[in-house]
């Protein structure tokens, strides 16, 4: 049977860390099946640098990973998408421009590691919690079979979402304890 391959697109409003780690592991862990891109509504110049060396050492390849604008998929002559994670709030919530294809939407929350204050590894390890968080749900998505992903719904996206945590004050304790 001939697998499908979905396009996927990560979002959130710098996509410098949190949609940047879930494109590098959703094109690792379901290559073949996705193809996979990243955007955000107001993108930084670069990458976030812890975030880029926990791919590294996790030998996720990095290549061509840098913030975009969620305008480059979008538009008339975009190509069509099958899924969109917002990976933030601030995007969810931004009026996102008119999506090629009719696109599966769901909100992936997870807090803005930049809002964190603490020392450096307090910071990493507020960074090892978040890439956990998003490979654990983009494992998940790619372990659906086939036949999931042909007839997914919205109503069928709402088994993949846990429990949001909405701000890094939720971490803070664990961290401080490390």
């Amino acid at each position: 049977m001939a697998t499908n391959t979905y396009r996927v697109l990560f979002l959130c409003r710098h996509n410098s860390a949190r949609s940047i780690m879930a494109e590098a592991l959703m094109r690792h862990w379901g290559r073949g099946r996705f193809e996979v891109a990243s955007a955000g509504s107001d993108p930084v110049a670069e990458c976030d640098p812890i975030a880029l060396d926990l791919l590294a050492k996790a030998r996720i390849p990095t290549d061509g990973l840098h913030p975009k604008s969620w305008d480059a998929f979008a538009g008339p002559d975009a190509q069509p998408l099958d899924f969109i994670f917002h990976t933030c709030d601030l995007s969810a919530g931004a009026d996102a421009p008119a999506w090629q294809g009719h696109p599966i939407v769901a909100h992936w929350g997870f807090p803005d590691p930049r809002d964190f204050k603490g020392s450096d590894v307090e910071q990493r390890a507020l960074f090892n919690l978040l890439f956990g968080m998003i490979e654990r749900r983009v494992r998940i998505f790619c372990s659906l079979p086939e036949q999931r992903l042909a007839r997914m719904t919205v109503e069928g996206l709402a088994e993949l979402h846990t429990t949001e945590v909405h701000s890094t004050e939720a971490w803070s304790a664990p961290i401080q304890n490390l």
